[in-house]
């Protein structure tokens, strides 16, 4: 089964990119999704990140996101240190999802693929490309926050165009090219490859 990684900057468009192929009976994992959720419900991980932010980083056995993300998006070292704590846990919940899927292919969408180091054991990734302004505009949009918050986001993860040279491909998402017809022929590329393995 070939493993497939999309990435990209904040508000460059990698859920739109990842529910097209989900149309297209395509499992996705959704790595973001899955560290948010192993943060609320692994026990050990819990502890772990009380003992290291303190015990306001829950509250009512939730996670304060809100809190959490005013220490670590003001401090690399935290930041570096939250990953160190999360990655691993994320990661290993997405191979024991990918073991239980019966497709030609999988994805796997992750914001972080090359800084948590989990694009190790993917065949190809895909990166999603959108100019800054409209990555910023639209980060703005969805998650309600201020221009500096996303320029500070952005500053958290590797530039942009280093991000897409380290991309097998990269899909435009940049609103003047459509972007399901560039999701649609990597979609067969990938079918022919996975039948052609088998």
């Amino acid at each position: 089964m070939l493993k497939i990684g999309i990435t990209g900057g904040i508000g460059s468009g990698k859920s739109i990119v990842s529910k097209i192929f989900e149309t297209l009976g395509i499992p996705v994992f959704d790595a973001d999704t899955a560290a948010k959720k192993v943060m609320d419900e692994d026990e050990f991980l819990k502890i772990k990140l009380q003992k290291e932010f303190g015990a306001d980083v829950y509250t009512n056995g939730k996670l304060n996101r809100k809190y959490l993300s005013a220490i670590v998006f003001n401090d690399k070292a935290k930041l570096e240190r939250l990953n160190t704590l999360v990655h691993p846990a994320a990661i290993e919940m997405g191979l024991q999802w990918a073991s239980k899927q019966i497709a030609p292919y999988i994805i796997k969408e992750a914001a972080l693929l090359f800084e948590a180091g989990s694009a190790f054991n993917l065949d190809y990734v895909i990166g999603v490309s959108a100019p800054q302004h409209l990555r910023i505009h639209r980060a703005m949009e969805r998650d309600n926050i201020s221009r500096e918050e996303v320029l500070a986001r952005m500053n958290k993860q590797i530039e942009e165009n280093i991000k897409m040279r380290l991309c097998d491909f990269v899909i435009v998402n940049d609103e003047q090219q459509l972007v399901t017809p560039q999701v649609l022929q990597l979609h067969e590329r990938f079918l022919q490859e996975a039948k052609n393995n088998t």
